[in-house]
């Protein structure tokens, strides 16, 4: 069960930056942080990018330095309107993740950064079909989420990060395997490699076919 402190962190823009930047501290400040999930892709100017649930635009602001041609998707309207504001060189799309509004093969890359914690397990499920789907062949669906701690001293700010400002879709998450539910899915993880004591993964998975 999350506390008061969540529903105030999407209220509130502050609060959730400074959290998110704080949080961030442990792979090196939030700049590092929003770009763990691009490092190493190739990654052009005419790529076309798709931030998925891509919320106030925090990561989208990384993506539009890459490519001219950036999607930001978002169910929340609020989460939309700032990210219009904070990042205008994206374009935007309201609509859920798990039903979205493109066609097949459409994007080169795919990216979402710690929003699959906050889904369903079927919700989850039916997301990593619609990233395949909306993807070309040899696209790239690349993520940041949380991971269950390899490094003890890691456990506790986990755990109470969660307790604070999650609910219990955050704790399946980390149970679960992210990599073995890619694949079922079509996808060829490529690398997955943790950060911040294992509390973090960054998963880049192709799309083959």
């Amino acid at each position: 069960m999350a506390t008061i402190l969540r529903d105030w962190s999407y209220q509130y823009q502050w609060l959730y930056d400074g959290f998110s930047r704080l949080a961030a501290l442990s792979v090196g400040g939030e700049r590092r942080f929003r770009q763990l999930a691009l490092e190493g892709l190739p990654i052009a100017p005419e790529t076309t990018m798709l931030d998925l649930c891509c919320g106030s635009g925090q990561a989208t602001k990384f993506l539009v330095e890459r490519s001219r041609h950036v999607t930001g998707l978002d169910a929340s309207p609020l989460s939309l309107k700032r990210a219009r504001k904070n990042v205008p060189q994206a374009d935007y799309v309201e609509a859920f993740a798990e039903a979205m509004p493109f066609s097949d093969n459409h994007f080169d890359v795919v990216h979402t950064s710690v929003a699959l914690h906050e889904m369903e397990p079927q919700q989850l499920q039916q997301i990593l079909r619609e990233v395949h789907r909306v993807l070309r062949p040899n696209g790239y669906f690349t993520l940041v989420d949380f991971h269950k701690p390899t490094n003890l001293l890691f456990v506790t700010g986990l755990t109470l990060f969660l307790l604070l400002f999650e609910t219990q879709t955050a704790w399946t998450l980390i149970r679960s395997d992210l990599t073995a539910l890619l694949e079922n899915v079509g996808f060829q993880v490529d690398q997955q490699t943790l950060h911040a004591g294992g509390s973090l993964q960054v998963i880049q998975a192709k799309k083959l076919s």
